[in-house]
C-alpha cells in the first residue's frame, strides 16, 4: 500500500525529521490531472534504473580515467578519485579556458573555477567581462546536465588540476604547453568526450553494471507495484538508448513487467522489431499494428503516438534529463512531463537542517527594503547599506557551502541557477523518484500553487515546501 499524509504524520510525531514529509511529495509547476493520461512514457536510467550514488560517478570516473591514460595521457592521473562533494548537475564547462561555471538562466556566472581553484571578482572579470557569457555560443559552452555528466564533470576539474600543478607543463591561457606539445582545453575537452561515447559504444559501462548489479543498481520492491497499476489505467512504453539485452538484465533485476511494453531509443530512426531471443534486430522497418509483447526498437515521438493512438496532452513522460527527455517531448509532441530530481533529497534536507540560515537571510531582506521604505526618487538620503551587504555574502556563503563545493543544484544565495529555471519552464511536474506517483491516486488534480510575489525571498521548491508544512501546521 502507498504511504498515507496520516502515516507520515505519524512518524513525524515520533521524531522523524518533516523533510521525510516532503521527500515523498510532487512538486507542481503546471496543473495536471492524472485521470486525463492515456499513456506513461518512462525513460530508463536514473529514472526506472536507479542507481547507487557516488558508487556508480566513481565506477563512471574510474573508467574515463583509465581511457585517457590508455590514450596516452600521464600515468598520474590515476591518483584521482572521484569525489562526489564536488561535481553538481547543471554546470557548464568552457573549451576555451577551461573553467566550470556556475550560471543564472541569463549568462551571468554564480560561481567559476579553474580546476580546484575558485576565482574571484578581478579573476572572473579577466576571462568573462562583467561576468556573462553567451549561453548560446554552445561550440564553446558545453552544458553538463545530466547525471551521467558528474563523473566527467569532475574529470574536466581534475585534468585542469593536474597540468596547472605539473612542472612539466606550461600554463597558456587556453591550455598547457610541453615543447611543440600543446594541451588546449578544447582537445582535453572532445578526448573526454570522446572517452565517454567509447565507454556507451563498447558497453563497457553497462558491462561492469552487470557484473555487480548489487553495488551499482537499487532493487526497489515499489518499481513493479507502479507499473502494475499503472498498466490497469493507461498504455505504458519505455524509451532507452540502451541495448535490449542490457535492458532486458535490468528488468528481470527489478521484476518489473516490461518485457510487454514496446521499447523506443531516443531520436528519429528507422522502427525495427527485435528479435528478442538473441536482442537482434531484424532487417526492414516495421509498418505494421502494434502487438503485445513485441519489443521495437527505433521509431520516434511521433511513431509512439500513432501506434498507441495517444496524442499530445494524453501522455505523461518521466524522465531524468532535461535536454534529452523532458525538453524534446514537450516541444515536439506536447505532452506531460515529470522530471526525476534525486538530488532534491540533499537539497530539502539542507533546507531543514539549515532553516536558521535561510531565516536569518529572509529578515536580512526585510531590514534591507525597510532602510528604503520612505524614500523615493526625490530622496537625497543614501543609507549605508554595506553591512547589511557583506552579512548576505557570509550567511549566502555559508549556505552555499553547506550543499557541496559548487553549491546547491537550484540555486546560489537567492538566485536560481540554470538548472532551476530549465527545471521551472519545460517540467510540468518533478520529484525525487517516480515512485512516489504510489502516493496519488489516478484520479489526482495536481495543482500548482499560487506563487506569492512578496514572498521573493522563496524558490519556487522552497515555496512549495512552505506551503505544504502551513498545510500539515507543523
Amino acid at each position: 500500500m502507498s504511504t498515507s499524509w496520516h502515516d507520515l504524520k505519524r512518524k513525524e510525531e515520533i521524531g522523524d525529521s518533516f523533510t521525510l514529509l516532503i521527500i515523498i511529495e510532487v512538486f507542481v509547476n503546471r496543473s495536471l490531472t492524472l485521470e486525463n493520461i492515456k499513456c506513461y512514457g518512462f525513460d530508463m536510467d536514473y529514472t526506472l534504473a536507479v542507481y547507487k550514488s557516488p558508487e556508480y560517478e566513481s565506477l563512471g570516473f574510474e573508467l574515463l580515467r583509465d581511457r585517457l591514460v590508455s590514450i596516452g595521457y600521464p600515468h598520474e592521473l590515476l591518483g584521482y578519485t572521484y569525489d562526489p562533494t564536488f561535481p553538481t548537475r547543471g554546470l557548464v564547462y568552457d573549451t576555451t579556458y577551461g573553467n566550470l561555471l556556475k550560471i543564472d538562466s541569463n549568462g551571468n556566472i554564480l560561481v567559476c573555477t579553474h580546476g580546484f581553484e575558485y576565482l574571484r571578482g578581478g579573476q572572473v572579470d579577466e576571462y568573462y567581462p562583467n561576468k556573462f557569457i553567451q549561453r548560446d555560443d554552445t561550440d564553446r559552452f558545453y552544458v553538463l546536465n545530466t547525471l551521467f555528466n558528474l563523473s566527467e564533470t569532475y574529470l574536466y576539474v581534475c585534468l585542469v588540476d593536474f597540468f596547472t600543478k605539473n612542472t612539466r607543463y606550461k600554463n597558456c591561457q587556453k591550455g598547457f604547453k610541453h615543447g611543440d606539445l600543446l594541451m588546449s582545453h578544447r582537445s582535453m575537452f572532445q578526448d573526454v568526450r570522446d572517452a565517454m561515447d567509447h565507454l556507451h559504444d563498447t558497453g563497457t559501462l553497462k558491462e561492469r553494471t552487470l557484473k555487480n548489479l548489487d553495488k551499482y543498481v537499487i532493487k526497489d520492491p515499489r518499481l513493479p507495484v507502479l507499473l502494475i497499476r499503472i498498466k490497469e489505467v493507461a498504455k505504458m512504453f519505455l524509451a532507452t538508448n540502451s541495448d535490449f539485452n542490457y535492458t532486458e538484465v535490468r528488468r528481470a533485476y527489478s521484476d518489473s513487467e516490461m518485457t510487454r511494453v514496446p521499447m523506443f531509443f531516443a531520436g528519429g530512426t528507422v522502427l525495427r522489431q527485435v528479435d528478442t531471443d538473441t536482442g537482434k534486430l531484424r532487417i526492414g522497418t516495421y509498418t505494421g499494428e502494434l502487438q503485445h509483447g513485441t519489443v521495437y526498437s527505433g521509431g520516434s515521438s511521433d511513431i509512439v503516438c500513432d501506434l498507441l493512438d495517444v496524442r499530445g496532452k494524453d501522455i505523461l513522460y518521466v524522465g531524468d534529463h532535461i535536454f534529452g527527455d523532458i525538453l524534446k517531448s514537450k516541444k515536439r509532441q506536447g505532452w506531460k512531463t515529470f522530471l526525476v530530481v534525486p538530488e532534491l533529497v540533499k537539497e530539502l534536507h539542507v533546507w531543514a537542517d539549515k532553516a536558521s540560515m535561510f531565516e536569518e537571510l529572509k529578515h536580512l531582506d526585510i531590514f534591507l527594503a525597510e532602510l528604503y521604505q520612505h524614500l523615493d526618487i526625490g530622496s537625497q538620503e543614501c543609507p549605508d547599506i554595506s553591512a547589511i551587504q557583506n552579512r548576505i555574502k557570509m550567511v549566502t556563503y555559508g549556505m552555499d557551502l553547506c550543499y557541496g563545493k559548487m553549491g546547491s543544484l537550484l540555486r546560489c544565495g537567492s538566485t536560481k541557477t540554470l538548472f532551476a529555471s530549465q527545471l521551472l519552464r519545460y517540467a510540468d511536474i518533478y520529484s525525487t523518484s517516480c515512485l512516489n506517483l504510489l502516493n496519488y491516486p489516478f484520479s489526482y488534480l495536481f495543482r500548482a500553487p499560487l506563487v506569492l510575489v512578496s514572498l521573493s525571498w522563496l524558490t519556487r521548491l522552497e515555496y512549495n515546501c512552505f506551503v505544504l508544512i502551513i498545510n500539515m501546521n507543523i
